[in-house]
């Protein structure tokens, strides 16, 4: 009976303990099925969190700010990089936030105070409303700042925000070029690097896929110089997608529809009911003109598609041309000032697009396709829409970072579902765009980050073997070096079946044509006596180089700009190892991304709701 009693005794403890962990993982979305909250920890930098309300607050200013620029809504692959700027963007900041724990860079109210009173943002700096004659009106901005409509408004509130961050962010950086330095003997190199140039003649000789071929590298030497360069394997993620897509593009009917619109509208103006600038604001569908009354401005030409161009600057200062056709849509452009080549227009823009009948049929077509298919776990409801509808089922290649093209054309979005946590066999939700209706789904995925060796050693090994290939060929440079000098480069290139060219000048710094960029074979051509030759071995190739003229910077010339240049330089400096330093942190940082876990988890709790 004891033994029986335990047996229970234990089981009871074992299913406590299960039912118990399993509603701690369900709670605390350890096991990736609990509800996504405000407080859902959606990333950690060193073991602090970042939270998901805080990832999404800072999402969706950065995507009001790009839509306000651009007049436009975001597509998925767009708010996919949003997501990734926000993301990124509090990683640096936690990171930074801990260096100033580390370094003791404290923040005092009265460090704000002198710094709201005298360094005012950028963004007050170039504020209409403090400007005096053009220029920052300093009193303008105290006044601003003891009135009491800057503490009802929260601009109080908002500097300090922003000088908290922003000083002791300063103040590292200040800790990190504080040593900074220029010399003039390093001006004067940056200098001849780019002043100095070089005339050559060269033949290049390369290694044949032959040569190439029989060179022979063995596994260890592939294996040592994959491990020797860790971070050159890195490779984006790759998927392959089925699409299918409802083309919601304008007829030649549309078109036509279109451009009669125009005539009305122009015959509005010309009969003096409205003025040019009225109609834009009502209908041009320029988002950035449009509400200035169609103004575009002054300018040559070369501003416009030529369509535009020409019908522009054919007319008469105040004349308002028949609507013309781009591929922006239809136009109505006037001319409202010419002075030369200088044109200043207005133009009415409406783009051309499906008639109401047409556009609703379209529409509820892509309502079936969202209704069969769109956020579907199941793979086969997407070739079920396709037969349904009478769809072509296209594959389309997918690499993350890039905008995939369907049927030719580019479509925003596609990209972005399938590498925001999706997963093999999933379809997207009904993507838009002016093209058309799509949903995608995920035939196979490839996870982006460093490529294993077996997938690049043969990548690895070609380069070796025209490496090799490449010093198997000294032996021919020579002969054709030693022929040269009791001849000319151009006689025992001949002699050797290949031809001399010539380039330059050329400097240190710019691209040569036939010899490449920043090499060792470009380095020789300033390295060579005026009127000598020699041997320089490049990545590609070996090359015999025969230089012709050489023009070098003068101090005197130097002298004249060097304080500019230091202040470049040192500017340059500064911002490098500022950026180094970040880069440094960021890598050694312990840093946990549950973005795609997230989305994914998002995904779900959609369908369910459904």
């Amino acid at each position: 009976m004891r033994s029986n009693k335990f047996i229970w005794f234990v089981w009871a403890i074992l299913f406590f303990a299960f039912v118990g962990g399993f509603l701690l993982g369900e709670v605390s979305g350890l096991l990736g099925r609990a509800p996504v909250t405000t407080s859902t920890v959606v990333g950690k930098v060193n073991g602090d969190e970042i939270t998901y309300v805080a990832w999404q607050n800072l999402t969706n200013a950065l995507a009001q700010e790009q839509e306000q620029r651009t007049g436009r809504g975001l597509n998925l692959d767009e708010r996919q990089q949003i997501e990734d700027q926000a993301f990124n963007q509090l990683v640096s900041d936690l990171l930074l936030q801990q260096e100033y724990e580390k370094r003791g860079i404290r923040v005092t109210d009265e460090e704000i105070q002198e710094a709201a009173l005298n360094s005012p943002p950028q963004q007050m700096l170039t504020n209409p409303q403090l400007l005096t004659d053009g220029r920052f009106d300093p009193a303008k901005y105290q006044r601003l700042l003891a009135s009491p409509v800057a503490k009802q408004q929260g601009l109080l509130v908002q500097l300090e925000n922003y000088y908290r961050t922003e000083i002791p962010r300063t103040k590292l950086f200040s800790q990190l070029i504080t040593d900074a330095y220029a010399s003039d003997d390093r001006l004067f190199r940056f200098f001849r690097d780019e002043r100095d140039s070089a005339t050559v003649e060269f033949v290049a000789l390369k290694p044949t896929a032959t040569q190439i071929a029989n060179a022979e590298v063995s596994d260890a030497e592939v294996r040592k110089y994959y491990d020797a360069q860790p971070n050159r394997w890195e490779r984006p993620g790759r998927a392959v997608m089925s699409v299918v897509g409802i083309d919601r593009t304008p007829t030649a009917a549309d078109t036509a529809a279109t451009a009669g619109k125009l005539r009305v509208l122009r015959e509005e103006i010309a009969s003096g009911k409205s003025t040019f600038e009225a109609v834009a604001i009502r209908e041009s569908e320029d988002t950035i003109s449009g509400p200035q009354g169609g103004d575009l401005g002054r300018g040559a030409r070369g501003r416009f598609v030529p369509e535009f161009e020409r019908a522009a600057f054919a007319l008469r200062v105040g004349q308002i041309s028949e609507p013309v056709l781009t591929q922006f849509g239809w136009h109505l452009i006037k001319a409202t000032e010419k002075k030369g080549d200088t044109l200043a227009l207005r133009h009415i823009l409406v783009t051309v697009k499906q008639n109401d009948s047409t556009a609703t049929a379209t529409d509820r077509r892509a309502d079936r396709l969202s209704n069969i298919a769109a956020g579907s776990s199941e793979p086969a409801r997407l070739d079920s829409a396709a037969k349904v509808l009478g769809l072509l089922v296209s594959t389309v290649p997918v690499t993350e970072g890039q905008t995939a093209y369907y049927l030719g054309r580019p479509v925003g979005g596609i990209t972005g579902f399938a590498f925001s946590g999706a997963v093999r066999g999933e379809i997207s939700d009904l993507i838009d765009d002016d093209g058309g209706y799509y949903v995608a789904r995920i035939d196979s995925l490839t996870v982006g980050g460093k490529a294993p060796f077996d997938e690049v050693k043969e990548e690895i090994r070609t380069a070796l073997k025209e490496r090799k290939a490449t010093e198997g060929l000294v032996a021919q440079a020579e002969a054709i070096l030693a022929d040269a000098k009791s001849s000319t480069l151009g006689a025992a290139a001949t002699k050797a079946g290949l031809a001399a060219q010539t380039a330059g000048p050329f400097t240190r710094l710019g691209f040569v044509p036939g010899m490449g960029y920043y090499n060792e074979a470009v380095g020789a051509a300033f390295a060579i006596p005026v009127g000598g030759m020699g041997v320089a071995k490049s990545t590609d190739g070996l090359y015999i180089i025969r230089v012709i003229a050489r023009v070098e910077a003068t101090r005197a010339d130097f002298e004249a700009q060097k304080e500019g240049q230091r202040a470049r330089t040192l500017q340059a400096m500064r911002e490098q190892r500022v950026r180094l330093f970040l880069d440094h942190l960021r890598r050694d940082a312990k840093i946990v991304d549950r973005r795609n876990e997230i989305n994914a988890t998002l995904r779900r709790q959609s369908a369910d709701a459904i």
